[in-house]
């Protein structure tokens, strides 16, 4: 690998927020926007370096209510999932770069994918990680939902005080293995984004390390009878171990879009490793 070409930080006003950017790589190549599922940090710096290092303008940002884009009350968000959605298709219009291939972990999966079926100019190529093809709340008949084990016991373990960096950091990770996730990864991520938490409400710093905004704003209408439509190179990331989103999630996306290409990862849970970022990279860089 490369030198990594140097970051930026900045925030960008697009749809009438202003929303908080990172980017790699030359301005003038191919641009990849990954959308933070909630922060940016979803996406983790060595593989937004290797896309950067293969050719590719790289930019990852924060959705509404989380790190340092626009915050506002996100225990009562004023927005719905469209609104999201076109953001990033407001994005690529800010940055100039007429398409982008566009990625999203997590809940910015279903972003993502709702992007692309509302903006289908806007976005030249789809990555999807971790996610699955319906909003929060009741999940279809054939989708794997949440390992209750799992969430029965994440949700027994008593809050932090989301105002003491440490005490987050190590509640973070307390939950990792559970999630298969990397505990180190994990406290990390954690901590970078309680340096990026601009308020001290700590109702703020448990929506950005919780995500919990998403499950809050309006979601309707469906979009998985639509998939169909998706007419753009496609790869979906899965974890083997994701007992959040559970594998069939990912395998359902695969086989609804068209021609899409999945990934399973033996050793990934909701997380993406930072040992994946070689190969998560090169199945990007072949979209």
């Amino acid at each position: 690998m490369t030198r990594p070409l140097r970051s930026r930080v900045t925030s960008v006003r697009a749809n009438g927020v202003d929303l908080g950017i990172e980017s790699f790589g030359r301005e003038d190549d191919p641009l990849v926007l990954l959308v933070g599922g909630t922060t940016m940090l979803s996406w983790s710096d060595g593989l937004c370096e290797r896309l950067a290092s293969g050719g590719r303008c790289v930019v990852r940002y924060d959705l509404r209510d989380s790190g340092a884009s626009t915050t506002r009350n996100p225990e009562n968000p004023a927005y719905n999932l469209r609104d999201l959605a076109a953001d990033a298709a407001a994005l690529v219009e800010v940055l100039g770069a007429g398409t982008a291939h566009l990625g999203g972990v997590g809940v910015g999966g279903m972003v993502a994918q709702v992007a692309a079926l509302d903006h289908p100019d806007a976005f030249s190529a789809l990555t999807l990680v971790g996610t699955r093809p319906v909003a929060p709340g009741p999940v279809d008949e054939d989708l794997p939902d949440h390992n209750p084990a799992v969430m029965a016991a994440l949700f027994s373990r008593t809050l932090p005080d989301w105002t003491d960096r440490d005490a987050v950091a190590a509640f973070a990770a307390s939950g990792a293995a559970a999630m298969g996730n990397s505990p180190e990864e994990v406290r990390a991520t954690a901590a970078r984004i309680w340096d990026r938490t601009r308020s001290n409400d700590p109702a703020v710093h448990q929506a950005n390390q919780l995500g919990m905004v998403f499950s809050r704003i309006d979601c309707a209408p469906r979009w998985r009878g639509r998939l169909g439509e998706l007419d753009v190179p496609t790869l979906v990331v899965h974890g083997r171990a994701d007992p959040f989103f559970p594998l069939g999630n990912g395998e359902t996306l695969a086989a609804e879009i068209p021609g899409a290409r999945l990934l399973v990862l033996d050793d990934m849970g909701t997380a993406l490793r930072h040992t994946a970022a070689a190969q998560v990279a090169a199945a990007m860089l072949a979209l």
